[in-house]
């Protein structure tokens, strides 16, 4: 059957220069094997399909995939797909204040004149990274542990492990060979920069490495991270992307309880159906 369909751009600083989101509005009825192979083919870095909530807190539920696997969370998808349920009609039971079911659980969104944000999830796992796997890592960054200034696991979902760099330009000089785990390396700005700091994300795909162009998750945990040690002072907005030719922009706020909320700009690039 035909399904709407839409793909947007997210955490865009202008057309064509976030992270794309294939979005099928219509997902009921899919079986998790349908919704994987169109996720494979899409070859995007997450593909979403929306679904009628299964509790009554939620205004809709979603179900993330990347080409190889679902996901519980993920930023940019939640962002993407909550733009794409307004645009397509979606009224909230909450004036600017919004519920996405998903794997992870319930997320709190806020719809303001300041555009989309969520709530990042808390640290599945946070602490020291064991020596085994840190090396492994900063061996298929190409850097040696004299060039780490703080590692720590930063997992609200997809299993990130954090570095942070002496600064941006050691992040954006980075090139990294196959990375063993999914990784986020972050670097400050100097004090006044437009943005505070710059972000890459790589991750392990298929015997490669896959470096994500602007990625919600991580700078949720980043900032969870960074704000607890005191690096970084919100409000505050994160690069990502630089290196590979994109300029996203990350809003990161935090709310009355220290909560941390991740936002951004959301374009919508294609509409249409397809057939699923």
């Amino acid at each position: 059957m035909l399904r709407r369909f839409t793909q947007v751009d997210v955490f865009a600083s202008g057309p064509y220069t976030g992270n794309p989101l294939a979005v099928v509005l219509d997902g009921e009825g899919l079986s998790t094997e349908e919704m994987q192979r169109f996720a494979r083919w899409t070859n995007l870095s997450e593909t979403t399909f929306l679904l009628p909530p299964t509790t009554p807190e939620a205004d809709y539920r979603v179900r993330i995939f990347t080409p190889d696997a679902e996901l519980p969370f993920a930023g940019h998808p939640t962002l993407g797909s909550c733009h794409a349920w307004l645009e397509a009609g979606g009224e909230p039971r909450e004036k600017d204040e919004l519920v996405q079911e998903g794997g992870v659980g319930l997320v709190r969104l806020s719809a303001t004149g300041g555009g989309l944000s969520f709530q990042a999830p808390p640290l599945l796992r946070s602490g020291p990274v064991d020596d085994e796997l840190l090396d492994r890592i900063i061996a298929s960054l190409g850097i040696t542990r004299d060039d780490v200034v703080a590692a720590e696991w930063a997992d609200n979902g997809p299993g990130w492990v954090g570095l942070l760099l002496a600064d941006a330009e050691a992040v954006l000089a980075l090139r990294p060979g196959t990375v063993p785990h999914d990784v986020g390396v972050v670097g400050l700005y100097p004090e006044g920069s437009p943005c505070a700091y710059e972000v890459r994300a790589f991750f392990p795909s298929q015997g490669a490495t896959v470096e994500d162009p602007v990625t919600g998750s991580l700078n949720g945990s980043l900032a969870q991270w960074l704000l607890r040690t005191g690096r970084v002072k919100a409000p505050y907005v994160a690069a990502q992307g630089t290196a590979i030719g994109r300029a996203g922009r990350v809003r990161i706020t935090t709310g009355p309880e220290e909560d941390v909320w991740v936002g951004g700009d959301v374009i919508t690039s294609v509409t249409g159906q397809v057939e699923l």
